[in-house]
């Protein structure tokens, strides 16, 4: 029996996988990953003495015990057992990747595959290349259908985690300006997203595309039975009803309309492609489009949130050069309050694009009609530059006691930025 068949056996009759100490369950199969500035393997006793059933690591000084797996690479094991418990399982895993709304895309097609089917889905943001084998070891006899959230930084990356998910269906729900440093630009996500289509086309997997997409027309091409959306053609029609500011639409030809919690047209993309998906897997439609109208936004991805008289949105998860423009021009379009406000932070992992986007956002904001404009950041002094009116503060610290001080009321606000600014920061002093 080699290595894996043998860790195999040890996971099933494991409780769940670990890769943190401070969360071990008695009968949990523990990781001891690495880090750039930690070695799981001296934390590999302490975890038994917490009750972990078996540590898995890679460092032959710390095995004092047949409790002690040792393999070459804790990582690289951790995603061979991924895939071996993959290839266990029939079911249809989808596979979710895009620039921008992947997780929203995620959440509302799990509330409308769940009318139907016990769905497993990564959790929050776990969509690397520790997060994808963590989410398809959480697969058990009662999942039918899998939806596994594919992250990327850098070329060849959705290619690596689909060789580890080995998705049956994919979507991709667009292509933008992000991770715009590690990929070589534009063309490199392009590249790098379409690594997805390109592995369900050598296996002949089925892929969901949406056809008012035009950087998708190619891929259209490529396939022999793509199931297309949300066009009056295509095998699921879903009408655009307007966004004032929530998603309304409808499912012609039914004449039920449907209002979504969702802001911004650019969240009906996402809504169709959930409702295409469910479409596919023979959910009823009303019942779908109802669940998926009820999904709440919640953990900082256009989350509302109301204090005292103020509106808050709250969209602080993350932020590209993309994401930053459909979000900015929903926001210009809402009017729940007497004034508006942005409160915009850097975007990373832009690299030597990052001077340009950052001015492009400047002259984005400048042409928009916002009563108060704040950036937040080392890079967001470039927007300054094209958005003169605005303040701007170095960093989040700083624009807190400006925020406290100014006692706003009525505004509605929004908060961008990317991950590393932690912008949520700021909700204690509005």
């Amino acid at each position: 029996m080699d290595k894996i068949a043998q860790l195999y056996a040890i996971f099933l009759s494991s409780k769940r996988v670990s890769t943190d100490t401070r969360t071990i369950e008695k009968g949990d199969l523990f990781f001891a990953l690495k880090g750039p500035s930690f070695d799981g393997n001296q934390y590999a006793a302490k975890a038994l003495e917490t009750g972990a059933l078996v540590v898995v690591v890679d460092d032959p000084e710390v095995v004092v015990n047949d409790k002690f797996f040792l393999v070459e690479d804790v990582l690289v094991a951790l995603q061979q057992l991924a895939t071996h418990h993959r290839k266990q399982m029939s079911i249809p895993v989808i596979g979710l990747t895009g620039s921008n709304g992947k997780t929203t895309t995620k959440e509302v097609l799990v509330r409308g595959l769940s009318v139907k089917y016990k769905v497993l889905a990564t959790l929050g943001n776990l969509n690397n290349h520790i997060g994808v084998p963590l989410t398809l070891l959480g697969i058990n006899a009662e999942t039918e259908i899998a939806i596994i959230e594919m992250g990327a930084n850098k070329q060849g990356d959705i290619d690596e985690l689909c060789r580890i998910a080995l998705p049956s269906h994919g979507l991709i729900t667009n292509i933008g300006r992000a991770h715009l440093e590690g990929m070589g630009g534009i063309e490199g996500v392009l590249k790098t997203k379409t690594e997805l289509f390109q592995f369900l086309l050598e296996t002949n997997g089925q892929v969901f595309i949406n056809s008012g997409k035009e950087v998708f027309t190619n891929m259209i091409r490529r396939f022999e039975s793509p199931v297309l959306f949300p066009g009056e053609a295509d095998f699921c029609s879903v009408e655009f009803l307007g966004a004032s500011p929530n998603v309304s639409f409808s499912l012609p030809p039914d004449e039920s309309q449907y209002t979504s919690q969702l802001i911004g047209n650019y969240n009906f993309d996402n809504i169709a492609a959930a409702l295409c998906i469910a479409k596919f897997f023979k959910v009823p439609m009303k019942e779908a489009a109802a669940a998926i109208a009820g999904y709440v936004p919640e953990n900082m991805r256009s989350q509302m949130i109301e204090k005292r008289s103020n509106l808050i949105l709250l969209d602080a998860y993350n932020a590209n050069p993309s994401s930053m423009e459909v979000a900015l021009e929903a926001f210009n379009k809402l009017n729940k309050r007497k004034h508006k406000m942005v409160i915009l932070g850097d975007m990373y992992e832009l690299g030597e694009y990052s001077k340009e986007e950052h001015e492009k956002l400047g002259e984005l904001v400048n042409k928009m009609s916002f009563d108060k404009i704040c950036f937040a950041g080392k890079d967001t002094q470039y927007a300054l530059s094209k958005a003169p009116k605005a303040l701007y503060f170095p960093d989040p610290f700083s624009l807190r006691n400006w925020l406290q001080d100014s006692n706003l009321e009525d505004y509605q606000i929004l908060i961008k930025g990317s991950r590393g600014m932690k912008l949520e920061g700021l909700l204690g002093f509005i």
